[in-house]
């Protein structure tokens, strides 16, 4: 069952034992990615740090006690690059540079190091939310300072959508980020998510 408009989203809950803990977003992408790629299940993750856990509410220096924990069920994002499955947990993200050429974002958390890129964004809600940035470096300059507050959107040179599924063909090979280190170099993503795959702790 997803989120609905009105009610609370997570449980206080005990850690449990077999809860693998991580402290930023590239290490919860490779405790998924093992999983999967061995095909076992994805076991409880207990986040410590990263952007996903700071839009979970997560204090700082992180949760440490198991008592005060609160257990979320998380969407999970996935991407074909190329024709080569790979996930994400926070978010992903295509360009060549963030002042030119064409800029690919998609968000399961509302947090970009300190940008709060997808204000309206929820890692419970079954969709992901799509940013495309075009327009020139200077339309671009503009909306930086306004990206730590999450007030950049509504922006002319930035195009957004909620969805379960995106695809897109870049016009060449361009670098995609997963969670804040490079997992491959594409032209043609198709990214979906799945919806309440992560049993969080935070």
């Amino acid at each position: 069952m997803g989120i609905r408009r009105g009610e609370d989203w997570g449980s206080p809950a005990a850690v449990p034992p077999d809860a693998v803990s991580t402290y930023a977003d590239h290490e919860t992408r490779s405790v998924v990615e093992a999983a999967r790629r061995e095909g076992g299940p994805l076991p409880p993750l207990r986040l410590l740090g990263g952007d996903l856990h700071r839009t979970l509410g997560g204090a700082r220096e992180g949760v440490r006690s198991a008592e005060a924990a609160s257990r979320f069920a998380c969407d999970l994002g996935s991407v074909l690059a190329d024709g080569r499955i790979h996930w994400f947990v926070a978010h992903l993200v295509a360009k060549r540079s963030w002042l030119g050429g064409q800029v690919l974002l998609a968000m399961n958390a509302a947090f970009l190091g300190s940008w709060n890129v997808a204000p309206r964004g929820h890692p419970g809600d079954g969709l992901l939310e799509i940013l495309e940035v075009s327009g020139s470096a200077a339309e671009r300059l503009k909306a930086w300072p306004r990206l730590r507050s999450g007030s950049h959107l509504p922006h002319q040179g930035i195009r957004t959508s909620r969805t379960r599924a995106f695809s897109l063909t870049l016009p060449s090979p361009t670098p995609v980020i997963l969670d804040g280190r490079r997992a491959a170099v594409a032209r043609n993503l198709m990214i979906r998510v799945e919806p309440e795959a992560l049993e969080i702790y935070v």
